[in-house]
């Protein structure tokens, strides 16, 4: 059995080969929505395909990482071989959407897989009908971009040119799909390359023996937890505003039921999948349930295999948390997975009030396609900025524009001044948005107010998508409801019009402006009991209405 001593230098060192390869990524990636905006996680499971470590990246990736591991061995087993590199997005074959690729590559020690070193990343484009990854007029997955199962796509510590090339052909932005994908061979490589000398240094037994070790550890920590809840069946529901396809306002019921250190977390009263996006992926519904427990669990907790053991999720196939294979689901690690993981924590809030937080704002993404004028080169644009804001708890109010339920934070907007040097847009105005924030004892994070100015080379297009224009961020007992987004697009005659969460073909012209309002988080506890002095500071600071 590993020491105490030993164990907790083990932990810190799998820790420290996740965050390494994460600094790697970030340093060394293509895109704005990987350099900038983050939109990656790291993971190092083990040769069961169990999560051992994480880095605090992504939090919808990261419950759904070991599905594409598990995966990945499904496929090749004992074909696979050292220096091998193994690639896959499908959400029927261990991915979550398309956008997201997962690079997966082994780790052997003393002859035998002992590790897989995995990197998920978003892509800027997966090819499909629109530009950007998302198309909020698919019905199916094959309107949504090129589907990949578990592939080798390199042996012998090389990649294969002739995969590489078809898979860069599919992308509208070749260049930036080449480089984001050699950073995630090179931060994998980086791993394994760690993980090796760890192995030779400790000797796989006992890396083996410490693995096990710290999964049961956080087992045991989590359960205690857990157990000091009250026992129960609970019931919560969230609700979408639309599919994009005549669908509206389209429950998320969750059934929890708690018996000493278990929780299951039922589904199964949710809507039945719809035509448009919004349907989750199996691996992204196992990640959000995963997501809301572990917001309700003390941050000393290692988020690995262990701490997840408690969870039992169903959900019966066909319905929007379980579609049937060739839904369309690419906006799924927002939607429905930001209510997913609502509807649990409001089931869970009487169990654990001093636990549950105010929900957090809903995505709303806009991608924009267009020409550069000063580098003469065609750009693709993610709005990752003016954020929504995060739900108030029982310690105090919500962080403002700290973005959704899926990332908490491990988004990042990016530099105003990096975008504009960057792609032809000017931000005009970049603030907090006033009134935004759910009233509460502790109230919701602020959103936030944009105005974006279009300095393209002629015409350029956008897409939506996301949610929360009809339903803001919940408020948590007693708290109200952040308010809801409000995006229109201005052009230069004055006139303007508010843009749907779920639009294709949206047209931009030189001087047109997004005015974005984003929404704000949940207030905790009941309005009446907020600190006087508290109301009176964000009257002061000029944050309420």
């Amino acid at each position: 059995m590993t020491d105490p001593v030993t164990l907790a230098v083990l932990e810190n060192r799998f820790r420290a080969i996740v965050e390494e390869m994460g600094e790697a990524l970030l340093r060394t990636a293509t895109s704005q929505i990987l350099n900038s905006s983050r939109d990656f996680s790291i993971a190092l499971c083990d040769g069961q395909a169990r999560l051992v470590a994480q880095a605090d990246h992504i939090p919808v990736h990261v419950g759904a990482m070991p599905f594409a591991a598990a995966a990945v061995l499904d496929a090749f087993g004992d074909a696979m071989q050292p220096g091998d590199c193994y690639l896959l997005n499908d959400p029927w074959h261990g991915g979550s959407h398309l956008p997201d690729l997962t690079i997966v590559l082994p780790v052997f020690g003393e002859g035998s897989l002992r590790f897989l070193a995995v990197v998920r990343a978003h892509q800027s484009d997966i090819g499909g009908a629109t530009h950007g990854a998302y198309n909020p007029a698919a019905f199916e997955i094959w309107q949504e971009g090129i589907r990949i199962p578990p592939i080798r796509l390199g042996e012998g510590d090389a990649l294969r040119e002739d995969l590489v090339a078809m898979l860069a052909l599919n992308t509208r932005i070749a260049r930036d799909f080449r480089g984001d994908l050699m950073a995630m061979w090179g931060a994998a490589r980086l791993g394994a390359r760690r993980v090796e000398a760890l192995v030779a240094e400790h000797g796989a037994a006992k890396l083996a023996a410490a693995a096990d070790a710290i999964l049961d550890l956080s087992e045991a920590h989590a359960r205690r937890i857990i157990a000091g809840w009250g026992d129960g069946e609970y019931r919560g529901e969230a609700v979408l505003d639309d599919d994009g396809h005549g669908a509206t306002d389209i429950p998320i019921r969750a059934r929890v039921i708690k018996r000493g250190g278990d929780i299951t977390v039922d589904l199964s009263g949710s809507a039945p999948q719809v035509r448009g996006f919004v349907n989750s992926s199996w691996p992204n519904t196992v990640s959000a349930a995963r997501m809301a427990l572990a917001y309700l669990l003390d941050p000393e907790v290692a988020k690995n295999d262990g701490a997840f053991r408690p969870l039992t999720v169903i959900a019966p196939e066909g319905s929007i948390v379980r579609p049937r294979e060739g839904a369309a689901v690419t906006l799924c690690t927002s939607h429905c997975s930001n209510e997913i993981v609502e509807a649990v924590v409001k089931a869970l809030a009487p169990a654990c009030p001093d636990r549950a937080m105010g929900g957090w704002g809903r995505r709303f993404r806009v991608a924009i396609q267009g020409r550069d004028p000063r580098r003469a080169r065609g750009f693709v644009w993610h709005l990752f900025h003016a954020r929504p804001g995060g739900g108030g708890h029982a310690k105090g109010d919500g962080w403002s524009t700290a973005g959704e339920w899926h990332s908490a934070g491990g988004l990042k907007f990016g530099s105003v001044e990096m975008a504009e040097a960057r792609f032809p847009l000017f931000f005009r105005r970049h603030e907090f948005r006033p009134g935004s924030a759910g009233e509460g004892t502790h109230r919701g994070g602020l959103g936030a107010e944009l105005e974006l100015v279009i300095e393209t080379d002629g015409p350029a297009r956008a897409n939506t998508a996301g949610d929360g224009v009809r339903h803001g961020a919940a408020g948590m007992l007693g708290g109200k409801d952040g308010a809801p987004h409000h995006y229109t697009l201005r052009h230069a005659d004055g006139t303007e019009r508010d843009l749907k969460t779920k639009e294709t073909g949206v047209e931009l012209v030189p001087g047109d402006v997004l005015v974005v309002r984003s929404g704000g988080g949940g207030g905790w506890g009941p309005p009446e009991k907020r600190d006087p002095s508290a109301i009176a500071e964000d009257r002061k600071e000029g944050l309420l209405r």
